[in-house]
Parts: structure tokens; C-alpha cells; sequence
């Protein structure tokens, strides 16, 4: 299936203005949403854009464009404009048309699944005698998304999640209109059916800046990797992750973890939807486990009490997967150690010691580290001593001064550190599950179920 996808307007020509936004922007976001989407995950689907970029192009050259490639439908995305009252959703194909005819079934189809997840007034499916309608050679929608000039569909067009939404309303339409196929298939045999809302995705990147997270997708796609760019709002900011992929298999995302880091980026992780596995020690909270809160996350919770925290928040996900660790959990407990990354204490911020390593008071510094990974590494290595029998995993070098002074295994549960890493230490432990819990409840995930895990503690 060949899609020309149209976002109005362009350049000189903004298209509608309202409320500091312009028509052009809003539709160049939606259109690249739903190319990222339907390239990523749909087989046998190919895209061209009239435009990428705030460029200028005429009416007569998109429709000139779309029928010399030979396009399968073309796709315009706009919005609307009127009195600043009218508001809502509402797409067209040409007058020409009846109701019956090829364009009007895809027409309801994409309709449908749009409104069900854009938030807007459905002001119905329409016709009208516009060019792009009229001049394409093949099915063309032109779909209007609010109105730019009403404060209240202006207040959701800003939003970069809802924009995100809006694009996979159109996908989800042109998926059931062409009969699209996943490129993922469902391995045969599997041991259980694959459960939507537990995924485990492989992030490989989250940023701020939108541009920087496109920039990482195509540097994973010149490498082979597909990715798509979703957007996530974390404590109310917006972060643009680099998702390589979901699967129903944690070891199949293992896999594709592996690529992703081959491939260069060394702080990609998992994200698992899973809830929380309740753990088989009923009074107690096991060192050993899965990290649960994002890195962006953790990042965001340290800023809301220290705006300068630098961000470890990776760092302490992808080592703890790789120790398996609960790395959240070992954030929470560097920030109890550290005063939130402010080190009130005898550690000092240029030593990275995240952990109070050596640290015995009285002045006693403790270990320094020459980088914040590594002040990392050695916390989680320390912690892995106390929590496991097993071997040091070879894949990174022992840079923990003390691991070897630590009683092997003799503290599998966080309780458990109370009068050892801390002397005498009797709400050490107690002190980092607070903090911990404070984090959860920071989060606007549904990671209620984590605070149910840790009742008591």
C-alpha cells in the first residue's frame, strides 16, 4: 500500500493561526507521527510526505507528486479555522463522491477510529470541491483536527501527546481500510497468549528535544533497527522515547536490547508494562528484582527536590538490569545517602560516590570514582555482594573497593542492610523505602500495584 501523506500548508504559507501556533506545525507533527508508526510497525506500507520540513509547495505540485508515484490514497492533514466558538473534528472527501463509493467506505473507517481517540467534538464526516480532493487520482481525505482559533482545541493542539494520539487514530483507520499486517509476528506455539498491556519495549533513548530523538532513530535505522518515537509525560514534561520495539517475551526483547547496544547505545533499556510480581518473602522487599521506574523518571523525582541532581537515572537502570537489581530502589537509596544529590555529608560531589562507600564518618571521606557510571557501578556491585552467592558478572570490572570485605549473601532484602551498610542503621533501610514509595507515588504511570508490594516495610 503506497501513502501520500499531505501535511497543509508549509513555509510562506503558515495556514491558520491562534493562540502563538500555526496550522503548518501542527499538521507536520501529526504527519510525521504517522509516518513513524506505520513504518515501523506495518509491513508492506511505503510513505511519501509532501513535505518534511517547514517548506513551501504548491496545491498543483502534492496532487502532481501523488498521482506520478502512483499512490494507493492520499492522506492531507489540516486544521481548522472559523469564529474562535466552533470546535471539533470533522474530515472530507470530494462532492463528486457518493456515500457508496470506495473513498466514503475508507472515509468512515478512518473516521471512526480518529474520533475515538482525539478528545473532539465529531463534527462528522463531510464533502467538499477541494483540490487535493479533487485533483488526486486516487481515494484522498482531507481531515480537519479542531480549531486552531478555539482555546480549547488550541490547548490540546499544543499538547505533543495528544498530537501523537491524533496520529494513531488515522493510523489505526488506514490499518483496518487497507487490511495492514504487523511486521511482528506471533511466534508459533507460544506458551500463552500475548497479553497487550504487558509488553516489555526497548527504549533506546528518551529526550526532551523532539529533534534529538529523530536523530537516534535514524542512527539505529542506518544500523537496521527500526524505531518509533513515542511521546511520554513524566511529572509534567514531555519526553520523546526511541522505542525499538515491544514484545509479549521478555527473553525476545532481551534480544533486541542486545542489537540495540551493539549498535552503539549503551544506556538503551527495557520498560516492562508488567505489574509487579509479588515477591515470596511476605515481610520484606528483596535487593534482587526488577526495576520498575523509568529513568526519566527517577531523573524528574531527584529534580523536584534538587533542580541541579544530575541525571544518573540511566545508570542505575541498565546496571541494575544487567545485576539484576532493583535499580530504582538503589536510587532511592543514593538518595537518602547523598541528601538528594546535594552531599550535606563528609562524601563531596566531584568523588561520584552515589553510595557513602568507605564513608564511616568522622570525616571519613570514603572511595571516589573517576565518573558518575562508575560511582554507580560500584554502588550496584556493593549491593550485589550483600544480595548474591554468585559470582561477580565479567562483563564490567570490579571497581568496588569493598566488595571483597562484604559477607557474601547476607543481605537479600533491603531490611536486611539495616547495621550493615549503615551502623547502627535500625531505619536505614526503612528511611530508602520511603523515600522509594514517595518516587511511586511521584509517578503518573500506573505503578500503584508497586505500593501495594512494599506494604509494611
Amino acid at each position: 500500500m503506497k501513502l501520500y501523506l499531505d501535511p497543509g500548508h508549509g513555509g510562506t504559507d503558515p495556514g491558520a493561526q491562534g493562540y502563538g501556533i500555526k496550522e503548518k506545525d501542527i499538521t507536520l507533527d501529526i504527519a510525521k507521527n504517522i509516518k513513524n508508526i506505520l513504518l515501523t510497525v506495518y509491513q508492506n506500507v511505503e510513505v511519501k510526505m509532501s513535505r518534511e520540513n517547514d517548506a513551501t509547495k504548491s496545491l498543483n505540485q502534492r496532487t502532481t507528486e501523488a498521482n506520478s508515484w502512483g499512490a494507493d490514497f492520499y492522506l492531507s492533514i489540516h486544521c481548522n479555522a472559523a469564529n474562535g466558538a466552533a470546535r471539533g473534528y470533522e474530515d472530507y472527501i470530494h462532492s463528486s463522491l457518493s456515500s457508496s463509493s470506495q473513498t466514503a467506505i475508507y472515509q468512515n473507517i478512518i473516521h471512526a477510529e480518529v474520533t475515538k481517540l482525539n478528545n473532539l467534538t465529531d463534527r462528522g464526516k463531510k464533502k467538499a470541491d477541494f483540490h487535493v480532493l479533487r485533483e488526486s487520482a486516487m481515494p484522498a481525505l482531507l481531515s480537519e483536527n479542531g480549531f486552531i482559533d478555539n482555546p480549547a482545541d488550541a490547548a490540546l493542539m499544543k499538547d505533543p501527546l495528544w498530537r501523537q494520539k491524533v496520529a494513531q487514530g488515522h493510523v489505526n483507520g488506514i490499518v483496518k481500510a487497507f487490511n495492514l499486517k504487523a511486521k511482528t509476528a506471533v511466534p508459533p506455539n507460544p506458551p500463552k497468549p500475548a497479553d497487550p498491556s504487558n509488553l516489555y519495549r526497548v527504549i533506546a533513548g528518551s529526550f526532551t528535544d523532539r529533534k534529538n530523538a529523530e536523530e537516534r532513530a535514524a542512527a539505529l535505522k542506518s544500523k537496521g533497527i527500526e524505531s518509533v518515537i513515542a511521546a511520554a509525560q513524566i511529572s509534567g514534561k514531555v519526553w520523546y522515547r526511541v522505542q525499538a520495539g515491544a514484545f509479549s517475551s521478555r527473553e525476545n526483547a532481551e534480544k533486541q536490547l542486545a542489537a540495540v547496544k551493539k549498535a552503539g547505545i549503551s544506556d538503551a533499556y527495557i520498560q516492562s508494562d508488567a505489574p509487579p510480581a509479588v515477591p515470596s518473602e511476605p515481610a520484606g522487599y528483596s535487593i534482587l528484582g526488577v526495576t520498575h521506574l523509568s529513568p526519566e523518571h527517577m531523573n524528574q523525582y531527584a529534580k523536584q527536590i534538587n533542580p541541579n541532581a544530575p541525571n544518573l537515572g540511566s545508570f542505575y537502570s541498565s546496571l541494575g538490569e544487567y545485576y539484576g537489581i532493583r535499580g530504582d530502589v538503589a536510587f532511592a537509596q543514593a538518595m537518602h545517602e547523598t541528601n538528594f544529590l546535594r552531599f550535606t555529608g563528609d562524601v563531596k560531589p566531584g568523588q561520584n560516590n552515589f553510595a557513602g562507600i568507605g564513608a564511616t564518618g568522622n570525616g571519613a571521606a570514603g572511595a571516589s570514582f573517576s565518573t558518575q557510571e562508575e560511582g554507580v557501578l560500584a554502588h550496584l556491585q556493593h549491593l550485589y555482594a550483600y544480595a548474591s552467592t554468585q559470582p561477580l558478572p565479567t562483563k564490567y570490572p570490579l571497581v568496588d573497593p569493598r566488595f571483597s570485605l562484604v559477607k557474601r549473601g547476607s543481605a537479600k532484602m533491603w531490611r536486611e542492610l539495616n547495621g550493615k551498610w549503615a551502623v547502627p542503621g535500625t531505619n536505614y533501610a526503612e528511611s530508602i523505602m520511603n523515600i522509594y514509595k514517595n518516587m511511586v507515588r511521584f509517578s503518573d504511570q500506573k505503578l500503584e500495584a508497586v505500593l501495594k508490594e512494599i506494604e509494611g516495610i
